[in-house]
């Protein structure tokens, strides 16, 4: 298996490292935290632009249809930029979409994600906190032509900016929980949806999403009725690698910034990464990173080919909750304590990869998956 980078991918990554540096510095990301909005219009048509959000759509809606290590790639840079923006809800709802919506859906809805014309969000997570099937308790039941929804979604990213939500439902109980969930397409401004924002320690834009009777039309159902965790469950494969490869990126920037400390700190006329309390600090963060990257790789090349990759996805994804943990919390002992201080970036990183770190199953939740695919 080669996992070294070809010229195309190469060119990739030098060019949204190039274009973040310019365009998402830290200053920007601060600015973008403390917005309304939550992050930059411009940006968002700069990044739609440069084909961004349509790299792994097919070319027929638009798309550049590379790889998903192509996207990886991104992912990462993304990561050590610590982007603010609704490209990661947008592109999996796309790939929802793709993946199960009709040719008829496909051709309104790809189309307008790839250009930057609409936003979307996935709503998924409910109090439960599952991210399993059985977790999912927002109910859809028919009503004439169409399905009233009720129920609450929690940590719905950008609903107040969003053209669209894909919203996960229950539509009947069965011998498995996999068996009777739904998906639909739901405007956000539909009579009977309650948008609250909730307040969370990255200080990204996050809301409790309430449904009310919400009728949606069949038409918006996306995929088969009673069939739509199958193709979510894939989705959600994807997702967790992408997460694990935006952890890599974050962390590689903590590493970058406190290695340059290490260097330039002076205490006792030493400057302080000659010690061996520093030293193993900076080697536990660079082990957990390179291993996350390699990891990451080889579950997009995985699912890639149109394996299963249970096993890869969950052991990517558990060493990558680990990874953010470490490079957190060894970030903060190099820098001490002005590394919480708010003019500091180490806080920006640190608050991220907790949220990061969490988001799609934390690393316990992981190793959980991979010991039943090992049956342990």
């Amino acid at each position: 298996m080669d996992l070294t980078l070809n010229e195309e991918q190469q060119m990739l990554q030098k060019m949204a490292h190039d274009f973040l540096e310019d365009k998402c510095p830290p200053l920007v990301v601060r600015r973008l935290e403390e917005s309304e909005l939550g992050y930059s219009p411009d940006m968002w048509r700069e990044i739609a632009d440069l084909g961004w959000v349509g790299l792994i759509f097919p070319e027929q809606y638009g798309g550049s249809e590379l790889s998903l290590v192509d996207l990886t790639i991104l992912y990462e840079e993304m990561g050590r930029a610590i982007l603010p923006s609704p490209y990661t809800p947008t592109v999996l709802a796309g790939l929802t979409i793709l993946a199960c919506g009709s040719e008829e859906q496909k051709k309104e809805f790809l189309p307008k994600i790839i250009n930057g014309e609409s936003i979307f969000t996935l709503a998924l997570l409910e109090p439960s906190a599952s991210y399993d099937a059985a977790g999912i308790a927002v109910t859809a039941k028919a009503s004439g032509d169409d399905y009233i929804i009720n129920g609450t979604k929690l940590l719905v990213p950008n609903a107040h900016i969003a053209d669209w939500l894909l919203c996960v439902t229950r539509t009947r109980g069965g011998k498995t929980p996999e068996g009777g969930i739904t998906l639909f397409l739901v405007k956000p401004k539909n009579p009977g949806i309650t948008v609250e924002p909730i307040s969370t320690t990255a200080l990204d834009k996050q809301f409790e999403v309430t449904f009310a009777n919400v009728k949606v039309p069949k038409e918006n159902m996306l995929g088969k009725l009673n069939g739509g965790w199958a193709p979510l469950a894939r989705v959600l494969q994807q997702a967790a690698v992408l997460q694990s490869a935006e952890i890599v990126g974050m962390s590689q920037k903590v590493l970058e910034i406190a290695i340059d400390w290490a260097k330039s700190r002076v205490v006792y006329e030493q400057q302080i990464g000659v010690y061996q309390g520093i030293q193993h600090k900076l080697v536990n963060m660079f082990r957990n990173i390179e291993g996350a990257r390699v990891m990451a790789w080889t579950a997009a090349l995985v699912l890639g080919e149109g394996l299963p990759g249970t096993r890869e996805v969950a052991v990517t994804k558990a060493w990558a909750s680990q990874t953010a943990q470490l490079a957190g919390y060894e970030g903060h002992q190099v820098f001490a304590g002005q590394g919480y201080m708010q003019e500091h970036d180490m806080q920006l990183y640190s608050r991220r990869l907790k949220a990061a770190e969490l988001n799609l199953g934390q690393a316990d939740y992981h190793f959980e998956k991979f010991a039943q695919a090992i049956e342990m």
